[in-house]
């Protein structure tokens, strides 16, 4: 019993050491959640499911591939995406013309997920460590963390920018600042690999 605990709680930190420090996908996260909670835990919850598709990839493929090669090219997609998005996110007032349908809001954010060159690098680094450890239990602790951030951090945004139009104003140009701050961050990463 003591060992499940150990591990769910292993998998709590290792879920929070993933989603918390501020990255791409928060900036985007919060983008969507300051014109609506719905859209906010939408875009989460693609870049949940892009955390388990690489989760599912690294525990497939760490034993059989080296997958740090690859790393490099990551971070010239994902800054190619993150500039895309920044630059489309200061031209507009709403990230994703904020209509879209809730399935092209998800795919939209699986599919950045997937190129998130921090989501890929963590899947790759601290990920592996539920490839080798703790099992299932420690998946559980991961999601789990994973998923009470998805709801938290939208809701929170969401409540703060519905108290005053300048709180989403602000939310909104400071999601592209840090979007494209990454790009060209992930540019030097590339150039320097």
């Amino acid at each position: 019993m003591t060992g499940d605990l150990e591990d769910l709680a292993f998998g709590v930190v290792l879920g929070f050491s993933l989603v918390v420090p501020p990255g791409p996908m928060n900036a985007w996260i919060a983008a969507a959640s300051a014109r609506s909670f719905r859209g906010g835990f939408v875009t989460g919850l693609g870049a949940m499911s892009a955390d388990a598709l690489l989760g599912a990839v690294v525990y497939l493929l760490a034993r059989a591939v080296d997958l740090a090669g690859v790393v490099r090219f990551v971070y010239l997609v994902g800054a190619g995406v993150m500039g895309y998005l920044g630059v489309r996110l200061v031209r507009s007032s709403v990230l994703d013309g904020g209509d879209l349908p809730v399935e092209r809001r998800y795919l939209r954010a699986l599919a950045v997920g997937l190129s998130n060159p921090f989501q890929v690098v963590w899947w790759l680094t601290a990920g592996v460590a539920f490839a080798y450890l703790g099992g299932i239990v420690l998946l559980l602790g991961l999601f789990g963390a994973i998923g009470v951030w998805i709801v938290g951090f939208p809701w929170a945004i969401h409540a703060g920018a519905r108290t005053d139009a300048r709180v989403a104003e602000g939310i909104r140009l400071a999601s592209a600042g840090i979007l494209i701050a990454f790009a060209v961050y992930f540019v030097v990463l590339f150039a320097v690999g």
